[in-house]
């Protein structure tokens, strides 16, 4: 009987992923990083863009345009601000629980943005005026129009959620599994890059 590969610390295991605490720290790691850089931008935001006319930049691609919304994008439940942050915490706790069973490098990044992009908005809902869970969120990036006309303006949390939704469905579509497995086309099971490359190894 032939004892079944063990997979070291960090490295790929039998199943195609990597050990559980390196992809949560992993996940934690792009949460930190994301939420970091949009608290940084906010404040920089708050500091250079108050009472200033929007700046134009890459010839009018981009304009930095300081505004407060109190809803999401294009003001949808600008009246009902309370209800995101309710929203926010149920996205916190099922990204906690999928990091369960999490051992997927490119689904830990997806989710990391995810959940930095989320938090950093949190933060704007709880702590900034005019009250506490109806806190309004600043945005300062604006495409092709200094006012959202064209595009609503965002954030970097903004920026981060949108990239980590759309990797988690390049992912789906692709078969990744968040435990580290491919499925086929078929829906079964597909050989992992671990399992093919240890196969040609013996084969050769």
């Amino acid at each position: 009987m032939t004892a079944a590969p063990s997979a070291e610390p960090g490295r790929t295991d039998p199943g195609g992923g990597t050990r559980r605490p390196r992809a949560v720290a992993i996940l934690g790691g792009v949460a930190l990083v994301a939420l970091l850089a949009d608290l940084v931008t906010k404040h920089l935001a708050l500091a250079a863009l108050t009472d200033r006319e929007p700046v134009r930049l890459l010839g009018g691609v981009v304009y930095l345009s300081l505004t407060r919304n109190s809803g999401a994008a294009w003001s949808i439940g600008a009246d009902h601000t309370w209800i995101f942050p309710l929203i926010t915490i149920g996205v916190v706790g099922w990204i906690g629980w999928m990091a369960l069973r999490l051992r997927s490098l490119p689904w830990a990044i997806s989710l990391g943005l995810v959940l930095g992009g989320a938090l950093g908005n949190l933060v704007d809902r709880i702590f900034r005026a005019p009250a506490p869970f109806h806190g309004h969120v600043v945005d300062m990036i604006s495409l092709f129009d200094p006012y959202g006309q064209v595009w609503p303006v965002f954030n970097l949390a903004d920026s981060s959620l949108v990239c980590g939704v759309l990797l988690a469905v390049v992912l789906e579509l692709t078969g990744r599994q968040r435990d580290g497995r491919r499925v086929g086309r078929d829906g079964k099971p597909a050989e992992t890059d671990a399992v093919q490359g240890a196969d040609q190894r013996e084969r050769a």
